[in-house]
């Protein structure tokens, strides 16, 4: 399985009352996240499944993800994906679609980072995942404990570079 995690794009600030799981993207948060998948999609990225936390900047990533790969299926929202969720759920989480090619997952840190290092088998490993970034980790879904590889990461302004030339 190709897993893509996704950092949702820049959100708006929290107001004061609202939970932080309301927080919307922002205009250049949106335009990041469009660039990001412009550019792999060029590259052959095509998901089968898109996956979300069900925090609305996620849900919106997720959205803008299928709308600009052309998807046309559910985007499921797993409550594992939230930022502080534990890696081990959420891989139990995401193996439901192990018999999918590959999964695109719209989500957060700290959890995505802390997921990349748990799909690697390098717990000592830390990522900083920024927003709007992606990263492609191969694996074998069928495994109880993952052994991925890592076959790419993508920052937003590096996506803007390249699409750019």
């Amino acid at each position: 399985m190709e897993l893509y995690l996704f950092r949702h794009g820049i959100a708006e600030d929290a107001e004061p009352g609202s939970p932080d799981s309301a927080r919307e993207l922002t205009a250049e948060g949106r335009e990041k996240v469009s660039d990001v998948i412009r550019l792999v999609r060029r590259a052959g990225t095509n998901p089968a499944v898109i996956v979300s936390s069900p925090y609305i900047r996620a849900f919106q990533t997720a959205g803008i993800a299928a709308k600009d790969f052309g998807y046309d299926g559910q985007v499921y929202r797993l409550e594992s994906l939230v930022p502080h969720g534990m890696p081990e759920r959420a891989w139990h989480d995401l193996r439901d679609f192990a018999h999918e090619p590959s999964v695109l997952v719209a989500g957060h840190e700290p959890l995505l980072g802390s997921l990349a290092a748990f799909l690697l088998n390098s717990p000592a490993l830390r990522l900083d995942v920024k927003k709007a970034s992606m990263i492609r980790i191969d694996l074998d879904a069928t495994k109880s404990h993952p052994h991925g590889v890592l076959r790419w990461v993508l920052a937003p302004k590096l996506a803007r570079s390249l699409t750019d030339v």
